[in-house]
């Protein structure tokens, strides 16, 4: 039987609480033996969910929940916070164009964590929003 583990937890919205998730990540990727090269690529994904929850939620709840479940050959990132929710079909894809000369680098989280990841769902309603990634580590 495939090893796996998986981390919860519950993190506040205070200022790089990501690193707390990150250092999880890590040590879970060194455990297994994955490379350090895909562990990379999971810490993008897990940083730009967590951010961009803690940033877009809305919620008066000051926390999002994270959940990791890894083997040698996958992780999947569940990401969930309890704000307001939003219609994931109506939010525009950037274009980099548009970013050039401006100050407004941001709004590239979707974008990267549905190009980066090998799968990528969003559940979104008034109660909250849940993304749930998964990334090959074999």
């Amino acid at each position: 039987m495939d090893q796996h583990i998986k981390l919860e937890i519950k993190l506040p919205k205070v200022t790089d609480i990501e690193l707390v998730a990150l250092d999880g990540l890590v040590l879970m990727g060194r455990h297994l033996g994955i490379t350090d090269d895909k562990i990379g690529e999971a810490r993008i994904l897990v940083t730009e969910g967590i951010i961009n929850a803690l940033e877009h939620s809305g919620s008066e709840i000051p926390y999002v929940n994270v959940d990791f479940t890894m083997t040698k050959e996958k992780l999947v990132i569940l990401i969930t916070d309890f704000g307001k929710g939003f219609e994931p079909d109506e939010i525009k894809e950037p274009k980099i164009i548009d970013k050039f000369g401006t100050e407004n680098k941001r709004g590239w989280g979707l974008k990267l964590m549905k190009s980066m990841s090998d799968g990528f769902k969003i559940e979104s309603s008034k109660n909250g929003t849940k993304i749930t990634l998964t990334k090959i580590l074999s």
